[in-house]
Formats: C-alpha cells, structure tokens, sequence
C-alpha cells in the first residue's frame, strides 16, 4: 500500500497511463481521463460522461468522451467568456479543455496540464480530431504550475485536487498564477465536516479519489488562506456516505500575493 507522497503520486501515475492505455486499446484499465477519478469507484455515485450535456458530447470526439471519468463538469460552472485564458489542472484525456477552447474562442487560450505522458499524447490527439487550436498541453505537477504568475484568467479542475499530497501548494499555485481577481470554478470531492481523515480513508482509495479528499470547512480555510474571497463549496451528489461531488467556486483577491 503506498504511503509516502511520491509513492502516492507514482500510484496516481501509473492510474492515469493504465487508462489513457485502455482508451487508445492499448492496455487495460478503467478507461477514465479527464479529471483523476479513474477510480475503483464501487460507491455508485455519478462520474464520467454522465456529468456533460448531450450536446456538449456532441462536440468531442469518441475518445475524448470515454477517456471522461470525473466527478464533475466544470466549464458548466466556469462561466467562461471569449478572450479568457483558461488552465485545467489534470487535464486528462483533455475533454475539459477542448470545451473550454470552444468556449473562450479563437482569441482566448485553454491550457491544460498532466503529469502522464500517455495522458499527454491522448489529449493532444483528441484536441487535433475536434480541430481546436488554442489548446496547449504541458507536462508537469499541480504542485508546481509551469506557468508565469498573473498569467491566468480562470482555473479549472475535475476531480485532480484532491489526488495531490500537498494541497496548500495547490491552491497557492493556483492562485500565485491566476490575475488579480481571477476565478476558480473546479468539481471535486469534498467530505462533510463531520468525517475524520481516518473515516474518509475507510470509504475508499486515494486514487479513487476519497482518502484525500478534503473536508468542506478545510478546503474553505485551505482557498481563504491562499488569497481568494467570495469562497464556496457546494455539495452536487453523493458518492459515499459523507462524501460528495462538489463544485468549488472562489475569486482571486485584488491584493493577493502568491
């Protein structure tokens, strides 16, 4: 069982490539990929393509739809404009970023980053056969955004910050590379107050995206003391007893500082 942060990161990892394999028939695996819940999710909650509208899998491709397993839908509640640059964090198969790309148009930028090459490659795949082309994939750690700071005008996650080991990182990243006033619109899952970090362990794995989990009070403090205001957390559905899809929602102070 792993333990050790890198030795959780490393399970993550291996996740990841096993599902981007089982997408492009090459290995097995869940088949999941946008976002980090490729998960041995028995709890019978809603993931996967279920969370995006009809037409909204109209406009991706086949692959792109199956390589979907997160517990979200987050450019439903992004609230995206043209001209806006937009960054998913664990990007996955890349379906959030190509509608973000539609959304935000020839003018605005989508960035996504992943930390799994074969992750990497399915989502530059998927993005050239919807004919996006302000997309960019890089390769790197939510930990250790490897972007200018200032430089983001909206930040997006489905289901990938509560796979991280140092979520304070995160959300300092987050914040040292979104503008003042910039916004976060990320699904995740997120625990009731009431759940221990013991409890939450015993509803399911951390790369099934429930061990590390945080609780909805610690992912508030966790924003706040990062910078951000204007803070919320809102339970969608449950997917353990306690445990909840969640869509988090907060703005950059103008005086932030990473």
């Amino acid at each position: 069982m792993a333990t050790s942060a890198e030795e959780l990161r490393e399970e993550v990892r291996t996740k990841y490539a096993e599902s981007a394999r089982a997408v492009t028939g090459e290995g097995g695996g869940c088949g999941c990929g946008s976002g980090g819940c490729c998960a041995d999710n028995t709890n019978g909650g809603m993931f996967g393509e279920a969370l995006y509208a009809a037409e909204q899998r109209g406009e991706l491709p086949d692959a792109a739809v199956l390589a979907s397993l997160g517990c979200g839908n987050p450019t439903a509640v992004a609230d995206l404009h043209e001209g806006e640059t937009v960054l998913d964090l664990g990007s996955g198969g890349g379906i959030d970023v190509i509608l973000s790309a539609k959304r935000v148009g020839p003018t605005g930028t989508a960035y996504g980053l992943d930390m799994t090459d074969e992750m990497l490659e399915l989502a530059r795949r998927n993005a050239g056969d919807a004919g996006v082309r302000n997309v960019h994939f890089l390769k790197g750690l939510i930990e250790a955004i490897p972007l200018p700071a200032g430089s983001v005008d909206v930040v997006i996650s489905n289901c990938v910050i509560n796979l991280s080991t140092d979520k304070a990182a995160v959300l300092a990243e987050i914040s040292r590379v979104l503008k003042p006033g910039g916004r976060i619109g990320v699904s995740d899952i997120v625990a009731e107050d009431t759940l221990t970090a013991e409890q939450r362990a015993q509803r399911g794995s951390y790369v099934g995206c429930i061990a590390g989990a945080l609780s909805k009070g610690e992912y508030e403090a966790g924003l706040e003391a990062a910078g951000f205001e204007q803070v919320s957390v809102t339970f969608t559905h449950e997917v353990a007893d306690g445990m909840h899809g969640a869509i988090v929602r907060a703005v950059k102070t103008a005086d932030a500082t990473a």
